[in-house]
């Protein structure tokens, strides 16, 4: 029944977590894409209000006019929409799934003990930690280096041998599913908490001079500009690490940290890339072909570095089939050669006592009813075991395609 309710619990919560997401990452990329594609004002009734910047667009059926007001507005209007319950429900969502999925069964999802053998409050202890140091010490290098003179060059790096070091320790420290989506969460906080710290709390500041008509100090709009524009350049970089949890080639390659830092780093220069392109059309910018070149050259690397070495695995095949007893590497795998490894490797998880994902393996028709999945998730996708908890052996995964593709006879 827990297995169940953790499940319902899954889904609807990964259903709101991409709902609030979209809602919060569409807001963020449509305002990077506003303030790139403003104009000086031409009409002289805007410049005496005081707009900076103004955009004509068209859509829906419609035509749009937003304007900015560099500092503030002449007067406030009576309703004042504020952004930020997009980024709070985001992360709070988010969380949410990442203790249901994770850390309420730390033994079997964030622990990996040929890594480190921890006990599970150890394991969450050290997770909750990345999440907050990450946050104390990029807003530490944003204080320190942000108002100086090429700060933003300085911050930039900063933040990157930080985001590095992090990626190496997850991913020695945690399994490797974990350790990606830990990085993705880590990030995800700083976004929210800069939206948090920082921009809601500057444009309350801003609101609350205009309605005492004091002067507007232009520093907290500088600052809420510069964390928002950090965000832009988290958001594809997460969006990677929550999403790399379906592709095993990425999380259990040994040089898996390799990989998580050069998708982030890629992610992050077509952002820029996109960033960068709307300035471009309006003559400010040069070209920013190179940022999507470097993103683009970064993919391609990785993709070359991590191609299969088909021969290796044929191989892999013939000695596995031989080792199970079959005259050839054609030969078909039975029932009786795979029960024993299902027994010693699946059944603690999906047996008469646990059922994990409502899975039994230990029948002959629960495994033929099961059959896809247990092929896609133990050899395809190499998730399972989980954590590779039970110890499944190459081998032993090679006994389980071929008996998929032999056609998975249960009789």
């Amino acid at each position: 029944m827990e297995s169940y309710v953790l499940d319902w619990l899954n889904l609807l919560l990964r259903w709101a977590h991409v709902i609030t997401a979209i809602a919060w990452i569409g807001s963020s990329f449509y305002f990077v894409f506003l303030d790139s594609s403003l104009t000086p004002p031409v009409d002289e009734d805007l410049k005496k209000q005081g707009v900076s910047g103004e955009l004509w667009a068209v859509h829906g059926g419609g035509f749009y006019h937003p304007v900015k007001f560099a500092v503030r507005p002449p007067q406030l209007p009576q309703h004042l929409h504020w952004f930020y319950w997009e980024s709070y429900s985001t992360w709070l969502t988010g969380f949410s799934l990442f203790t249901v999925s994770y850390l309420w069964s730390a033994g079997t999802y964030l622990i990996d003990k040929s890594k480190m053998d921890w006990l599970p409050w150890q394991a969450i202890g050290v997770a909750m930690l990345f999440l907050v140091v990450f946050w104390l010490l990029y807003d530490l290098i944003c204080r320190l280096f942000g108002q100086r003179k090429n700060g933003d060059a300085m911050v930039g790096a900063l933040v990157l041998l930080l985001v590095c070091v992090a990626s190496w320790l997850a991913c020695h420290w945690f399994a490797g599913r974990a350790a990606f989506l830990l990085m993705g969460a880590m990030l995800a906080t700083s976004m929210s908490a800069n939206v948090a710290h920082w921009i809601i709390p500057g444009q309350r500041k801003v609101v609350a001079a205009i309605q005492a008509g004091a002067p507007v100090d232009p520093i907290h709009g500088i600052r809420g500009k510069q964390r928002s524009v950090h965000n832009t350049y988290y958001t594809l970089p997460v969006l990677f690490a929550m999403l790399s949890g379906h592709y095993s080639f990425t999380y259990t390659h040994p040089q898996n940290w390799l990989i998580l830092i050069a998708m982030m780093l890629a992610g992050a220069a077509i952002r820029q890339f996109f960033v960068l392109r709307h300035g471009f059309k309006l003559g400010r910018n040069p070209h920013p072909w190179p940022y999507a070149l470097t993103g683009v050259v970064l993919i391609l690397a990785l993709l070359v570095w991590l191609t299969p070495a088909p021969k290796e695995s044929q191989n892999a095949t013939v000695s596995i089939a031989a080792s199970a007893g079959d005259a050839s590497a054609g030969g078909q795998i039975g029932y009786q050669i795979l029960q024993p490894i299902l027994a010693q490797r699946c059944t603690q998880c999906h047996g008469a006592q646990v059922q994990m994902k409502n899975v039994r393996l230990d029948s002959a028709d629960q495994v033929k009813r099961h059959a896809q999945n247990i092929y896609q998730q133990a050899v395809v996708t190499k998730i399972m075991p989980m954590t590779n908890a039970t110890g499944i052996s190459e081998a032993e995964r090679m006994v389980i395609k071929q008996w998929f593709e032999t056609g998975a006879k249960t009789d």
